[in-house]
This record gives C-alpha cells, structure tokens and sequence, in this order.
C-alpha cells in the first residue's frame, strides 16, 4: 500500500496578513490626508489589527514546517518594515531639529500610527513564541523518556 499525499497548505496560512497590515497603515499614514486619518486612526487600525490578529493566530497551531519557516520569515520582514520606517522619521526629524534643513522631505509618524504599529509587532512575537512553544510540545511527544 501506498502512503496517503500529503494535503497542500491552505493560501490563508502562507499569507502574511501581520505585515499587510502594517505595510498598509504606513501607506494610508503617507498618501491619505493627516486630518482624515487623525480622525480615523481607531477605525482603521481596528479593521487592520483585529483580522490580522485573528488570521495570524490560525497559523499557531499548525506543525507544518513550511508555515513556520514562512512565519518566522514574515515576522523578522515585518520587523524590518517597521525599522525601516522608524529609522526615517528618526533621521527627518533629526536633520530638521539639530542640523537646520528646513523643508526637506521627511516621514512623519504620528503616535497613533506608531501604537498600532507596535501592537502589531507585539501580536508577531507572541505568536512566534507561541509556535516555539507548539513545536516543543511536539518534539516532547517524541522524547524516549
């Protein structure tokens, strides 16, 4: 007899909805207007965080090594993002404030943004924990003792 194929991983569990969101709340916070999306921050941070959230924490009780590797992969990308933008609005601000470049293009991040950006980050390493923790309880199944 012949061993059963192996199922194929669901799309939803390869995407990487946590870093979608923070890539869109950094686009909606550079394009849209800064007096819309002062207003609306909740909302939009709200319909980012929660499905990502949720979505994300799908991904934790699968075993499956590719979604763990794409997982862990994601979370370090979203780090990344997130740093990169951070670094930019540090660097604006600095050369605005110290070196007296006046008018020079620069990221502003208001503190809502960062806030929604760092629960995000936050949902991430949970969750990367969370897998460390499932993938210890499965290697402990195959312990001799």
């Amino acid at each position: 007899m012949s061993s059963p194929a192996p199922a194929k991983t669901s799309r939803f569990l390869l995407f990487p909805w946590g870093l979608l969101s923070i890539v869109v709340i950094l686009i909606l916070n550079s394009s849209v207007s800064s007096t819309w999306f002062s207003r609306n921050w909740g909302w939009v941070a709200l319909v980012l965080i929660i499905p990502a959230a949720i979505l994300e924490n799908l991904k934790v009780g699968y075993s499956n090594m590719r979604i763990m590797f794409l997982k862990t992969l994601y979370t370090m990308l979203s780090f990344l993002v997130v740093g990169l933008a951070g670094g930019l609005a540090t660097a604006g601000w600095y050369y605005e404030k110290f070196k007296d470049y006046k008018g020079i293009p620069r990221l502003d991040i208001p503190w809502y943004v960062l806030l929604a950006l760092v629960v995000l980050l936050l949902i991430e390493l949970v969750q990367i924990f969370s897998m460390l923790k499932a993938v210890k309880r499965e290697f402990m199944q195959f312990s001799p003792e």
